[in-house]
């Protein structure tokens, strides 16, 4: 698959979420419980979740060599608001950044990744210290189901 990678300056977004420390090829296995948490939260809530509020995750990137991340499992909300339990208010950072859509089955997204990644090395951008992706409206059609992919650069 052909991806187009764009250079942007992304603004902050405020994410309801539950941090999760996940090894590195198991998040499809972590995502779950987190998110529900999540979602009942929400449900308390009315209101919080923005209009188009999706799931995003945000990854914190660490060295390698541990062969885990701490990952942000959450919902787009419209404003900050205090923790509860385990969920609590986090931000995408705001700055440069390197993105790209995925279309198709959430199996292949390390094609995304993967193009960015190459796009960065071929342009001289270094990637920084987190990424997230956005999860579109969900489908049956696992070939119309549609992710973005952001990469924070670093300055």
């Amino acid at each position: 698959m052909e991806y187009e990678i764009a250079a942007t300056t992304a603004a902050p977004q405020l994410v309801a979420a539950v941090r999760a420390r996940v090894r590195r090829g198991e998040v499809g296995m972590a995502l779950r419980e987190p998110l529900d948490t999540v979602w009942a939260f929400l449900r308390r809530h009315d209101g919080l979740r923005s209009a188009n509020g999706h799931n995003l995750f945000l990854y914190h990137h660490e060295p390698m060599v541990t062969g885990f991340f701490d990952i942000d499992f959450g919902v787009q909300v419209v404003r900050r608001f205090a923790q509860e339990g385990d969920v609590c208010c986090v931000e995408t950072p705001g700055g440069e950044v390197v993105s790209t859509i995925h279309r198709g089955p959430y199996d292949k997204l390390a094609g995304a990744h993967a193009a960015v990644h190459a796009w960065c090395r071929g342009n001289g951008k270094r990637i920084g210290g987190c990424s997230w992706e956005i999860y579109g409206d969900w489908t049956d059609d696992v070939t119309k189901l549609e992710t973005t992919i952001v990469y924070l650069l670093q300055t």
